[in-house]
């Protein structure tokens, strides 16, 4: 069983990445701010009883529900999250994928070009990972951003395992070709 302190822990470590993904699903602020906030309250009311290791697949779970809830009741096709796993450091393998996003090293140091260059390079990652289809985009965000390995991304998105690799193959063949297109080398 969590305690306070261990979901409180939990949930803070959560929150960032838990806004980026709603932001980028629901492409609006104050949605994905009460889409995290409601996945919160839910996974507090209704399963602060479980015990800490559970939390992370429970939480991505009633998450992704939120965001699919979202668009069901705006009768809005799922347009689904981002990709930064493909911009981890190999030698840093624990560090937050979206730390990327932030300046590197002292923010007084980075040049512009470096700062420029790094901005450009996501927003055509964002595009890219916007055109691939709904499923595509959740497969490949779960294993490769959040990683989960195929049975937890399986579970999450109420599909096989089979359905996960083949999504995530897809997408990862489609986005290769797009970014190779575009001259984007990771």
């Amino acid at each position: 069983m969590a305690t306070r302190e261990e979901l409180s822990e939990f949930l803070a470590s959560v929150e960032r990445r838990a806004y980026k993904q709603a932001l980028f699903a629901v492409r609006d602020e104050s949605h994905a701010l009460d889409i995290v906030q409601e996945a919160m309250m839910k996974i507090a009311e209704n399963y602060g009883d479980r015990p800490a290791a559970e939390l992370p697949l429970l939480f991505t779970r009633i998450l992704q529900n939120a965001i699919h809830d979202f668009f069901r009741r705006s009768k809005v096709r799922s347009t689904w999250v981002t990709l930064f796993s493909a911009l981890t450091d190999e030698n840093e393998p624990d560090a937050d994928p979206l730390d990327i996003l932030g300046p590197t090293g002292d923010a007084r140091t980075e040049s512009s070009e470096t700062r420029y260059e790094r901005e450009q390079i996501v927003a055509i990652i964002e595009e890219e990972v916007a055109k691939l289809p709904a499923r595509q985009r959740q497969a490949f965000l779960l294993r490769y951003w959040e990683d989960l390995d195929t049975a937890e991304t399986a579970a999450v998105m109420g599909c096989s395992e089979g359905s996960v690799k083949t999504h995530c193959s897809r997408a990862t063949s489609a986005l290769a070709r797009a970014l190779k297109g575009r001259g984007i080398t990771l």
